[in-house]
């Protein structure tokens, strides 16, 4: 790296953590560090949720997908609208109405404690492994860029993002979070002209090579079959609007949001602005995955073939060679802003669970500086273990299907829960039970079938939420009408 693309870089990353930082305050209370005093502007709100889909995942790991396959994935992006509009219309007052900051307080009030551990258990074996992916994603370029170990990077990195997420609580994550969104953004448009205007016989050649390649065309969605163990069309829209359903409806990075938005407007802007967002900036991201296909098609021998059997080092390796000095460190930034607003969301949200979902129920006396110890030193322990996690990571083909799947089968079918307890008929707490364990079963069948080839019908990992979640709300209500109904004959002789 260029002594020039190594100042803006660390000028960049240095700045994120002092302004982070800055934020920090002796007499911050709990609520300060978690809810931000329902004080930021819709469009801050916005702009965070926006960087807290847009990670290094999307950013590395979706031109790595395109490039290595098509857009498949962008199918993924497609659903987002459905569930933008019912989080607006429905979950942004349910959450501010209600007096806790925890997405899964009201699980307890519908079916017991346990409801809320299990629901409160699954998100943080979520975003751990999400923090994973992310910082392993991080360190990715970095070690293309300046051979540094990637381990050490890993560390340094969380490091980094621990420090201003426990000093700065929620609104230094937001609005490191909106500044981070714009650079990405602007980063990822410098590379993809570049890409363009480096081809041979220009920008369209970039659509041509692509959408005639040996493979098939880069631009395929996918194929519009019925076939439910590959990754078709269908399979990937039926899990994106269950995914982020379940991210709008029942994730706590999302309800920390809703909560630190100034008005009840500005929450709604801020879930419609975040999610539309996304879709065109993805997008963007595939597009770049096309470009690059193309142009090391049109330039054959420039991408080694260790490169380019390891799709997620695609990217870094094209900003490595290239791209100009100084726009070098400005990309390395932009991948920095992405992976770090996201790790710092998770962070901040899984103190906040541990905080409000263990250790206060779990705890008779508490004062105030307790609860902000127990906060910060809560991201401090969460941080330490998503360290580990993205040295795991190291061994995975693709960052993206990695991710997909763990997200899937560690949501628990908890969006399932959700439904029962949101549901105007009263829903038995039994019943409830009875279709968690049904639906931790399937998660459980799917999940292992394919790995160690199980008896059976095998479907893609994908489908673990959607059959999961399905099957804790079908039998939790289906056993809950049967139970009403056996207990009213039995009234009514």
């Amino acid at each position: 790296m260029h002594t020039i693309d190594l100042i803006i870089f660390l000028v960049f990353t240095i700045g994120v953590v002092v302004f982070g930082c800055s934020f920090y305050k002796k007499d911050h209370t709990s609520s300060d560090l978690t809810q931000a005093g329902r004080s930021l502007p819709g469009w801050v709100v916005g702009m965070s949720i926006f960087a807290t889909y847009v990670s290094s995942i999307s950013y590395i790991g979706y031109p790595g997908k395109a490039f290595a396959s098509n857009w498949n994935a962008f199918v993924f992006s497609l659903s987002i609208p459905i569930a933008s509009y019912f989080a607006a219309r429905y979950f942004v007052p349910f959450y501010r109405n209600g007096d806790s900051v925890s997405a899964y307080t009201f699980l307890e009030d519908k079916f017991g404690r346990w409801a809320r551990f299990y629901a409160s258990a699954c998100y943080l074996l979520t975003q751990i492994a999400r923090m994973g992916s992310i910082l392993y994603l991080l360190a990715v370029p970095m070690h293309i860029l300046m051979g540094w170990n990637i381990h050490m990077v890993i560390i340094a990195t969380s490091i980094a993002i621990i420090i201003y997420s426990m000093l700065g609580g929620l609104k230094a994550v937001i609005w490191a979070d909106a500044i981070q969104g714009i650079i990405l953004i602007g980063g990822a448009l410098l590379c993809l002209g570049i890409l363009c205007f480096s081809m041979p016989e220009g920008p369209s050649q970039v659509f041509d090579l692509a959408m005639h390649s040996p493979e098939g065309n880069k631009f395929s969605l996918g194929e519009f079959t019925g076939d439910l163990t590959t990754s078709t069309f269908w399979v990937c829209l039926i899990y994106g609007i269950f995914i982020n359903l379940q991210n709008y409806g029942i994730d706590q990075n999302y309800v920390q949001r809703y909560h630190a938005a100034k008005t009840d407007r500005d929450a709604r802007f801020s879930a419609l602005f975040g999610g539309y967002l996304y879709i065109p900036v993805s997008a963007l991201f595939f597009l770049i995955g096309s470009a690059l296909y193309s142009y090391y098609t049109s330039h054959p021998g420039l991408l080694p073939e260790d490169i380019a059997s390891k799709p997620d080092y695609v990217f870094p390796f094209f900003i490595v060679n290239g791209l100009p000095v100084g726009l070098r460190g400005l990309l390395i930034a932009s991948i920095f802003a992405a992976g770090m607003s996201t790790v710092s969301t998770s962070v901040s949200s899984a103190a906040t669970i541990i905080l409000t979902d263990y250790y206060k129920p779990l705890t008779q006396h508490s004062t105030e500086r307790r609860q902000v110890f127990v906060l910060r030193l809560s991201s401090a322990i969460v941080g330490a273990i998503g360290i580990f996690v993205a040295i795991a990571m190291l061994s995975v083909e693709s960052i993206i299907d990695a991710w997909w799947k763990l997200s899937s089968i560690f949501s628990g079918g908890m969006l399932g829960l959700f439904l029962l307890g949101i549901m105007p008929r009263r829903i038995n707490k039994k019943a409830a039970l009875a279709g968690c364990v049904a639906g931790i079963a399937v998660i459980a069948w799917i999940s292992l079938a394919g790995l160690y080839d199980l008896p059976g019908i095998h479907l893609h990992e994908y489908l673990a939420i959607v059959l999961g979640t399905t099957t804790i709300f079908v039998t939790g209500f289906l056993l809950s009408f049967l139970a009403n109904k056996m207990k009213n004959e039995n009234g009514a002789t």
